[in-house]
C-alpha cells in the first residue's frame, strides 16, 4: 500500500488491518438474498442499509467536485455515518480525455447536513472527455438517489442493480460508455495498457479476473481512501486536506478550556486523521498480492490526491480485459451480488458485467456457477496458486490481522468462505477442500488444500491450535476503518464487521 496515502510513515500491517477488518468478519456469514426487504439492524449494530445522494451532473467537473451525501435508507433503522468504517461509502471516477490521457478522481462522501473537513480538489475534465464513476460500500446495501434533479441518475446512466434488487456494495454511472471510449483509444494507440509482467512464481502477474484473486464476488468495490477528523468530518486524501485537518486539530487544542494544557500533548492525540478505505478485490490485489508477488498494477494520476499514481477499478478491469489469459474469471450467475431473491438472474448478472467491461452471458461466457467453482478450486491457476505461493504470502502483511497474521492465512480463509458462500459444495457435491488451522485466538495460522472431491488432510496442529473447517469469527472492534479487502466488510476486493446476519458478503478480501 502506498504509505503516502496518509502522508507519513505508517506500518503497513496496521493500515491493512484497518482497511480489511470489517470485510473479513463479514465473510463469516451466509450469503443473503438480494432484492429482499431491508432487514433491521441488530441491537447495537450500525444500520447496514445506507443511501448516497448523488449531486446534479455527476459526470462534469462541477459534479465531481460536489460531495455526495450519506443518509440512512430507512431512518427508523438508525443513522448512517461516513466516518463509521462499518458504514463508509466510497466514490471513484476515471476520466479518459480525447487524446487518450487517463486520470482518476475520487469524489468526496460526507454525512448529510455536514460540510467537508477541507475544500475538495478541483478536477480537470477536458471538453470531449468520457467519465465513468464506480461506488463501493463497507456494509450491506448501498442505494443511489438523486439529491436534486430527479433525472440526475438517468442522465448519468447510473446503475444500482435491477428495480427492487440492488447489487449490494456496488454501483456505477456511465461505466459502459467509459470502457467503450477507453478501448477505442487503446485501438488507436493513444492509450497504452502496460503488460502484466512476470510474478516471482514465474507465472503472469494476476489481474482481477485471475482465479487466484477472485472470491465469491469479483471485480467489486473501489480503492478510494478518505481522511476523517476526530469530529467525523471527511476530506479527500491529499496534502491540502491533511494540512487543513492538522490546523483544525491545533486550533481545537488551543481552544479547549476544559482541560489544563501542556501544549503539544493534547494536540498529539487529535492531529492524526483517520484513514478510511473501501475493502475490495482491487485493493487486495494491488496493495497486498501484487507487492508480495513482485508485481505492479496499472496506474494513472489521481487528480484528487496531488497527482499521485494510483490504481482504480476501471484501470484494473482494462488491464484484465486486455491481458488475462484463460481461464478467465467472469462474474458468475451465483455471485451473491447478482442474485434476485436468492435466485440467479441473467439480467442482473449482465447489468453487473456491463459496469466492469465484461461480455454479457452467452457465447462461451455463460457464468455457470459449477464451472466457476471448478476452475476456482481445481485449476492450477486458481486457489492452487495461492497455496503454491504460500512462502511468498506468509511473508506479506495480512489485510485483516483479526483474521490471520499474514496474507496467506487471510487468502486461505477467504477461499474456504468462498467455497461455502458460492454454494460450491452443493453445485459440485463436494466438501470444502480447504482445511484451516486456527490458534486459541481464532486466527488462521495454517491451511492445506486437498484435491477437490477428496477428504482434505489435516494440518499438524501446534500447541494451542486446532484444525478448523472455517475460521473463527474475529472479535468486533478490531479495526479503525474497514476490509476487502470489504469489508470486502470489507476490507476486500482489493479485502470487515457486518451489521446484520443478512449483510452482503464482501469479497475484497
Amino acid at each position: 500500500m502506498s504509505l503516502a496515502l496518509i502522508g507519513g510513515p505508517v506500518i503497513l500491517a496496521v493500515v491493512a488491518g484497518s482497511v480489511f477488518a470489517a470485510e473479513g468478519r463479514d465473510q463469516h456469514r451466509p450469503p443473503r438474498s438480494q432484492g429482499a426487504a431491508a432487514q433491521p439492524a441488530a441491537a447495537g449494530k450500525p444500520d447496514p442499509n445506507c443511501t448516497l445522494l448523488v449531486p446534479d451532473n455527476p459526470l462534469t467537473a462541477r459534479g465531481l467536485a460536489t460531495p455526495y451525501r450519506l443518509v440512512a435508507t430507512d431512518p427508523a433503522q438508525g443513522p448512517c455515518h461516513e466516518a463509521n468504517p462499518d458504514q463508509s461509502a466510497f466514490v471513484e471516477a476515471a476520466i479518459v480525455a480525447p487524446d487518450g490521457k487517463l486520470t482518476v478522481y475520487n469524489p468526496l462522501v460526507i454525512d448529510k447536513g455536514t460540510r467537508p473537513a477541507a475544500r475538495t480538489a478541483r478536477p480537470s475534465v477536458p471538453r470531449g472527455s468520457t467519465v465513468g464513476i464506480w461506488f463501493g460500500f463497507n456494509s450491506a446495501n448501498l442505494t443511489l438517489r438523486a439529491s436534486g434533479r430527479p433525472d440526475a441518475l438517468a442522465q448519468a446512466k447510473c446503475v444500482n442493480g435491477l428495480r427492487g434488487s440492488v447489487f449490494g456494495q456496488f454501483a456505477y454511472c456511465n461505466a459502459p460508455a467509459f470502457f467503450r471510449t477507453a478501448n477505442a483509444q487503446v485501438a488507436k494507440g493513444h492509450l497504452r495498457i502496460p503488460a502484466l509482467g512476470t510474478a516471482k512464481d514465474g507465472l503472469p502477474c494476476p489481474t482481477t479476473r485471475d482465479f487466484s484473486v477472485v472470491d465469491q464476488d469479483g471485480s467489486d468495490n473501489v480503492v478510494t481512501h478518505y481522511l476523517a477528523d476526530a469530529h467525523g468530518r471527511i476530506a479527500q486524501n491529499n496534502a491540502a486536506s491533511r494540512a487543513a485537518l492538522k490546523k483544525a486539530a491545533r486550533l481545537t487544542n488551543r481552544g479547549d478550556r476544559h482541560h489544563r494544557h501542556n501544549g503539544r500533548a493534547k494536540w498529539a492525540t487529535t492531529r492524526a486523521p483517520k484513514d478510511l478505505a473501501n475493502g475490495s478485490d482491487n485493493l487486495l490485489l494491488t496493495q497486498f498480492m501484487d507487492p508480495a508477488l513482485g508485481c505492479k498494477p496499472f496506474t494513472a494520476p489521481d487528480q484528487s490526491s496531488d497527482g499521485r499514481a494510483t490504481s482504480a477499478l476501471a484501470l484494473d478491469e482494462l488491464s484484465a480485459a486486455a491481458h488475462q489469459k484463460a481461464p478467465i474469471a467472469l462474474v458468475p450467475q451465483n455471485d451473491p451480488m447478482t442474485l434476485v431473491d436468492g435466485r440467479s438472474s441473467v439480467a442482473k448478472t449482465n447489468a453487473y458485467r456491463a459496469g466492469v467491461d465484461m461480455p454479457a452471458v452467452g457465447s462461451g461466457a455463460d457464468g455457470d456457477g459449477a464451472a466457476f467453482c471448478t476452475a476456482l478450486f481445481r485449476d492450477p491457476a486458481g486457489i492452487q496458486r495461492v497455496f503454491k505461493d504460500k512462502a511468498l504470502f506468509e511473508k506479506a502483511p495480512s489485510p485483516d490481522p483479526a483474521m490471520a497474521p499474514n496474507l496467506f492465512g487471510f487468502l486461505a480463509a477467504r477461499a474456504s468462505q468462498t467455497f461455502t458462500n458460492l454454494g460450491c459444495d452443493r453445485l459440485l457435491r463436494a466438501a470444502d477442500p480447504v482445511t484451516l488451522t486456527t490458534n486459541a485466538d481464532g486466527l488462521v495460522t495454517d491451511a492445506v488444500l486437498a484435491t477437490l472431491g477428496r477428504t482434505p488432510p489435516s494440518t499438524a496442529p501446534t500447541p494451542g491450535t486446532s484444525p478448523s473447517a472455517s475460521p473463527s469469527t474475529p472479535s468486533a472492534g478490531t479495526s479503525a476503518s474497514p476490509s476487502a479487502a470489504t469489508t470486502k466488510a470489507t476490507s476486500p476486493t482489493g479485502a470487515s464487521v457486518s451489521p446484520t446476519p443478512t449483510a452482503q458478503q464482501s469479497h475484497g478480501g
